[in-house]
């Protein structure tokens, strides 16, 4: 059983859409509160963090933001400052940009700031992070690893922020072909969730645990808790992976999944 998810989190798979319907960054901006949204975009996963903020702050303010503020992090002490903290507890809505997540968690985790993004999350603030930004939101994200054939040499792990709890998000992921490296995450994470987001994609993951898709591709939702064959431990031997059997949902706009249960839902138009 997944523990209770009780944020408001929306994962995009990377690479939405900023050019034509903007749906998902328009439905952030929706649950941030509209043309009354106070939207703080945390650059910490770019190395180019004025050049990623920068595109974000046009596009929200062409969506009707008047409130908006951009907070480049460069190292642990800007994690610290009390500016940062308070342009966190001012927003309605976070938007972290792509990069590279061992960047956000190597700049905020354990600061000031870190612990802030935990409280507003608790708040029901809406906390959304695309590609990099997707990754970094669960308790063990995915840092490499790439290859069809799923097996110890085709991931690495590390810790997260750890806002969701009981799953593991991977992004970017049919156009990049990550499937194997999510098996293995569920490999050696049994009991948590495996979640694929393609790119131009989200979850809308709600308070009440349930998570919604949106977007033009797909999310896959790998469980794998009910195995009765699995060699993860074999892996650092250099096998490649068996286990079986893995429960696999493919859900596209408009589906609903109920993490506690495990379940889908059912589709709702979008």
């Amino acid at each position: 059983m997944i523990e209770h998810n009780h944020g408001n989190l929306l994962i995009i798979g990377g690479a939405e859409d900023k050019e034509k319907e903007c749906l998902i960054l328009k439905h952030f901006f929706q649950e941030a509160g509209g043309q009354k949204s106070r939207i703080c975009i945390i650059t910490a996963a770019s190395d180019k963090a004025e050049q990623a903020g920068k595109v974000y702050e046009e596009l929200f303010k062409n969506f009707g933001c008047s409130d908006l503020e951009v907070l480049n992090i460069y190292t642990r002490e800007d994690g610290n400052s009390q500016v940062a903290l308070d342009k966190v507890f001012k927003a309605s809505g976070i938007f972290f940009t792509g990069g590279d997540q061992l960047r956000i968690t190597a700049m905020l985790g354990g600061t000031a700031l870190g612990k802030a993004l935990q409280q507003v999350y608790e708040r029901k603030v809406i906390i959304a992070g695309t590609s990099a930004g997707a990754s970094v939101m669960s308790d063990n994200m995915i840092i490499g690893g790439q290859g069809d054939t799923p097996g110890e040499d085709f991931i690495r792990m590390a810790p997260g922020l750890g806002l969701i709890k009981g799953v593991i998000v991977d992004q970017h992921f049919a156009q990049r072909g990550r499937i194997g490296r999510l098996l293995t995450a569920v490999a050696l994470n049994p009991c948590v969730l495996g979640i694929g987001i393609d790119e131009d994609t989200a979850v809308h993951v709600r308070p009440d645990g349930k998570l919604k898709v949106l977007g033009r591709g797909t999310a896959l939702i790998l469980d794998a808790s009910n195995a009765i064959i699995s060699n993860v431990d074999e892996l650092f031997d250099g096998k490649t992976l068996s286990l079986a059997p893995v429960q696999l949902h493919v859900l596209s706009q408009g589906y609903e999944f109920d993490l506690a249960k495990r379940a889908t839902i059912h589709a709702n138009s979008a």
